[in-house]
């Protein structure tokens, strides 16, 4: 019985082992991508982007080998791909272009524990003004291809703008919160509401301005006008109330006069 018991022992401890193990392997790290600060929602034709892409353990869960593929629409392109092992810089490289291919190969030259994709570059020209939805560009995408499959693991991308289309798409987003929050049909406001967008889209920004402000303006009033309906329909009440309350109290000072006078 003894000899039995070591022997289950044994054999509890060398499960333990592999459990130990496999918790161990289940926790290691994967290929995940982040950035250094954030990717910006918006920003202004002509201003500079700069977005860094960490990759963490790239060749992990994923082929030894493998070609980075980047591609962005920003202009006066700039990309750095560095490689990092335990924190020193093992591989570095430079592109010019708007897309750029890179082979990746965790047995080679770009074996290491991080990657690091800089980007630098100017933000394009506005090609075509749509209100909604609003004017994008690509900042960066990013994928990992493997013979013929593809994987994209970042795609971002940014409103672009210049001081002028802003300006009028704000007043655009003030005047359609004024008439969404209007009471009735407002067929008017919301007629100069569309030419407004109409003008936006073709670029005609002072006149979507003026529209906007309009319809914004017309809005207001017919709010104005509602609320001064309600005003004076509360009076009315109110007078109405104070004549009943008034014609009571006199009916029953008169009832009980006469009452007095028929006691005499």
């Amino acid at each position: 019985m003894k000899m039995n018991s070591i022997r289950y022992s044994r054999a509890t401890v060398a499960l333990l082992c592999v459990v130990g193990l496999l918790a161990v392997a289940g926790t290691a790290g994967a290929f995940t991508v982040s950035t250094e600060g954030d990717v910006p929602n918006e920003t202004a034709v002509g201003s500079e982007v700069s977005v860094t892409y960490v990759i963490d353990d790239p060749y992990t869960d994923v082929p030894s080998e493998w070609t980075l593929d980047g591609e962005t629409e920003l202009e006066n392109v700039s990309w750095s791909v560095e490689v990092r092992d335990r924190g020193s810089v093992v591989y570095d490289e430079t592109y010019g272009e708007q897309s750029f291919t890179q082979t990746m190969n965790g047995e080679g030259a770009q074996d290491g524990d991080e990657v690091r994709i800089t980007l630098e570059g100017t933000v394009p020209a506005v090609e075509t003004y749509t209100y909604e939805p609003p004017e994008q560009y690509t900042v960066a995408n990013l994928a990992r291809v493997t013979g013929s499959n593809e994987n994209e693991f970042r795609n971002d991308s940014a409103h672009h703008y210049t001081e002028d289309s802003r300006e009028a798409r704000q007043a655009i987003n003030a005047s359609q919160q004024a008439v969404a929050d209007a009471p009735g049909d407002n067929s008017d406001a919301k007629a100069q509401l569309d030419r407004a967008i109409s003008a936006y889209e073709a670029e005609d920004f002072d006149n979507a301005v003026s529209l906007a402000e309009d319809a914004e303006q017309q809005a207001e009033q017919a709010q104005q006008s509602q609320q001064t309906t309600q005003t004076l329909l509360y009076a009315a009440g109110a007078v109405v109330l104070l004549l009943l309350v008034g014609g009571g109290g006199f009916y029953l000072y008169s009832k009980s006069q006469e009452d007095d006078y028929s006691k005499l």
